[in-house]
């Protein structure tokens, strides 16, 4: 059994380019930024950023060119592939991509941009918190520890 299995929390670089392998076919690309504090020996705090390339085709390619923008914070799930190619100078040159089969966006838009996640509706009029009801025929009846009708064995 084999596992090719990669889930990132991370920042967007820069915003998704997209382009289109065939008329119908889209892929977005861009780079995504993880950083994990740690302390040294001597307690100074430290950042260790990985950057990371990512690759989301067709429908998922469309999300990320209408949603996603530098930033971002963002949950992805994918594989890693290797890719290779023959450069200009005859070398063969390797790269190894995140192929994203999920994005979710960790935070709104919005959010980032300064402006509450949640626009501010005016305030409800308050109700009385204990309010008793006016009709006795409708309360429940109180509860009774020792009540004859308790049949549980315990």
């Amino acid at each position: 059994m084999y596992l090719n299995k990669v889930m990132l929390i991370g920042r967007l670089g820069v915003k998704p380019e997209i382009r289109y392998v065939k008329e119908d076919t889209p892929v977005a690309t861009f780079r995504m930024a993880t950083t994990e504090p740690y302390r040294t020996k001597d307690g100074e705090k430290h950042e260790n950023t990985e950057w990371h390339n990512i690759v989301a085709w067709r429908n998922l390619a469309k999300f990320c060119e209408t949603y996603l923008d530098k930033g971002m914070l963002i949950y992805l799930e994918g594989r890693l592939q290797t890719r290779s190619w023959q450069g200009q100078d005859n070398a063969t040159h390797y790269t190894t991509e995140i192929l994203a089969d999920t994005i979710r966006m960790m935070e709104p838009k919005s959010a980032r941009d300064g402006q509450p996640a949640v626009p501010a509706q005016p305030a409800a009029p308050a109700a009385e918190p204990f309010a008793q009801p006016q009709d006795s025929a409708t309360e429940a009846p109180a509860f009774q520890p020792n009540s004859a009708e308790d049949d549980l064995p315990f």
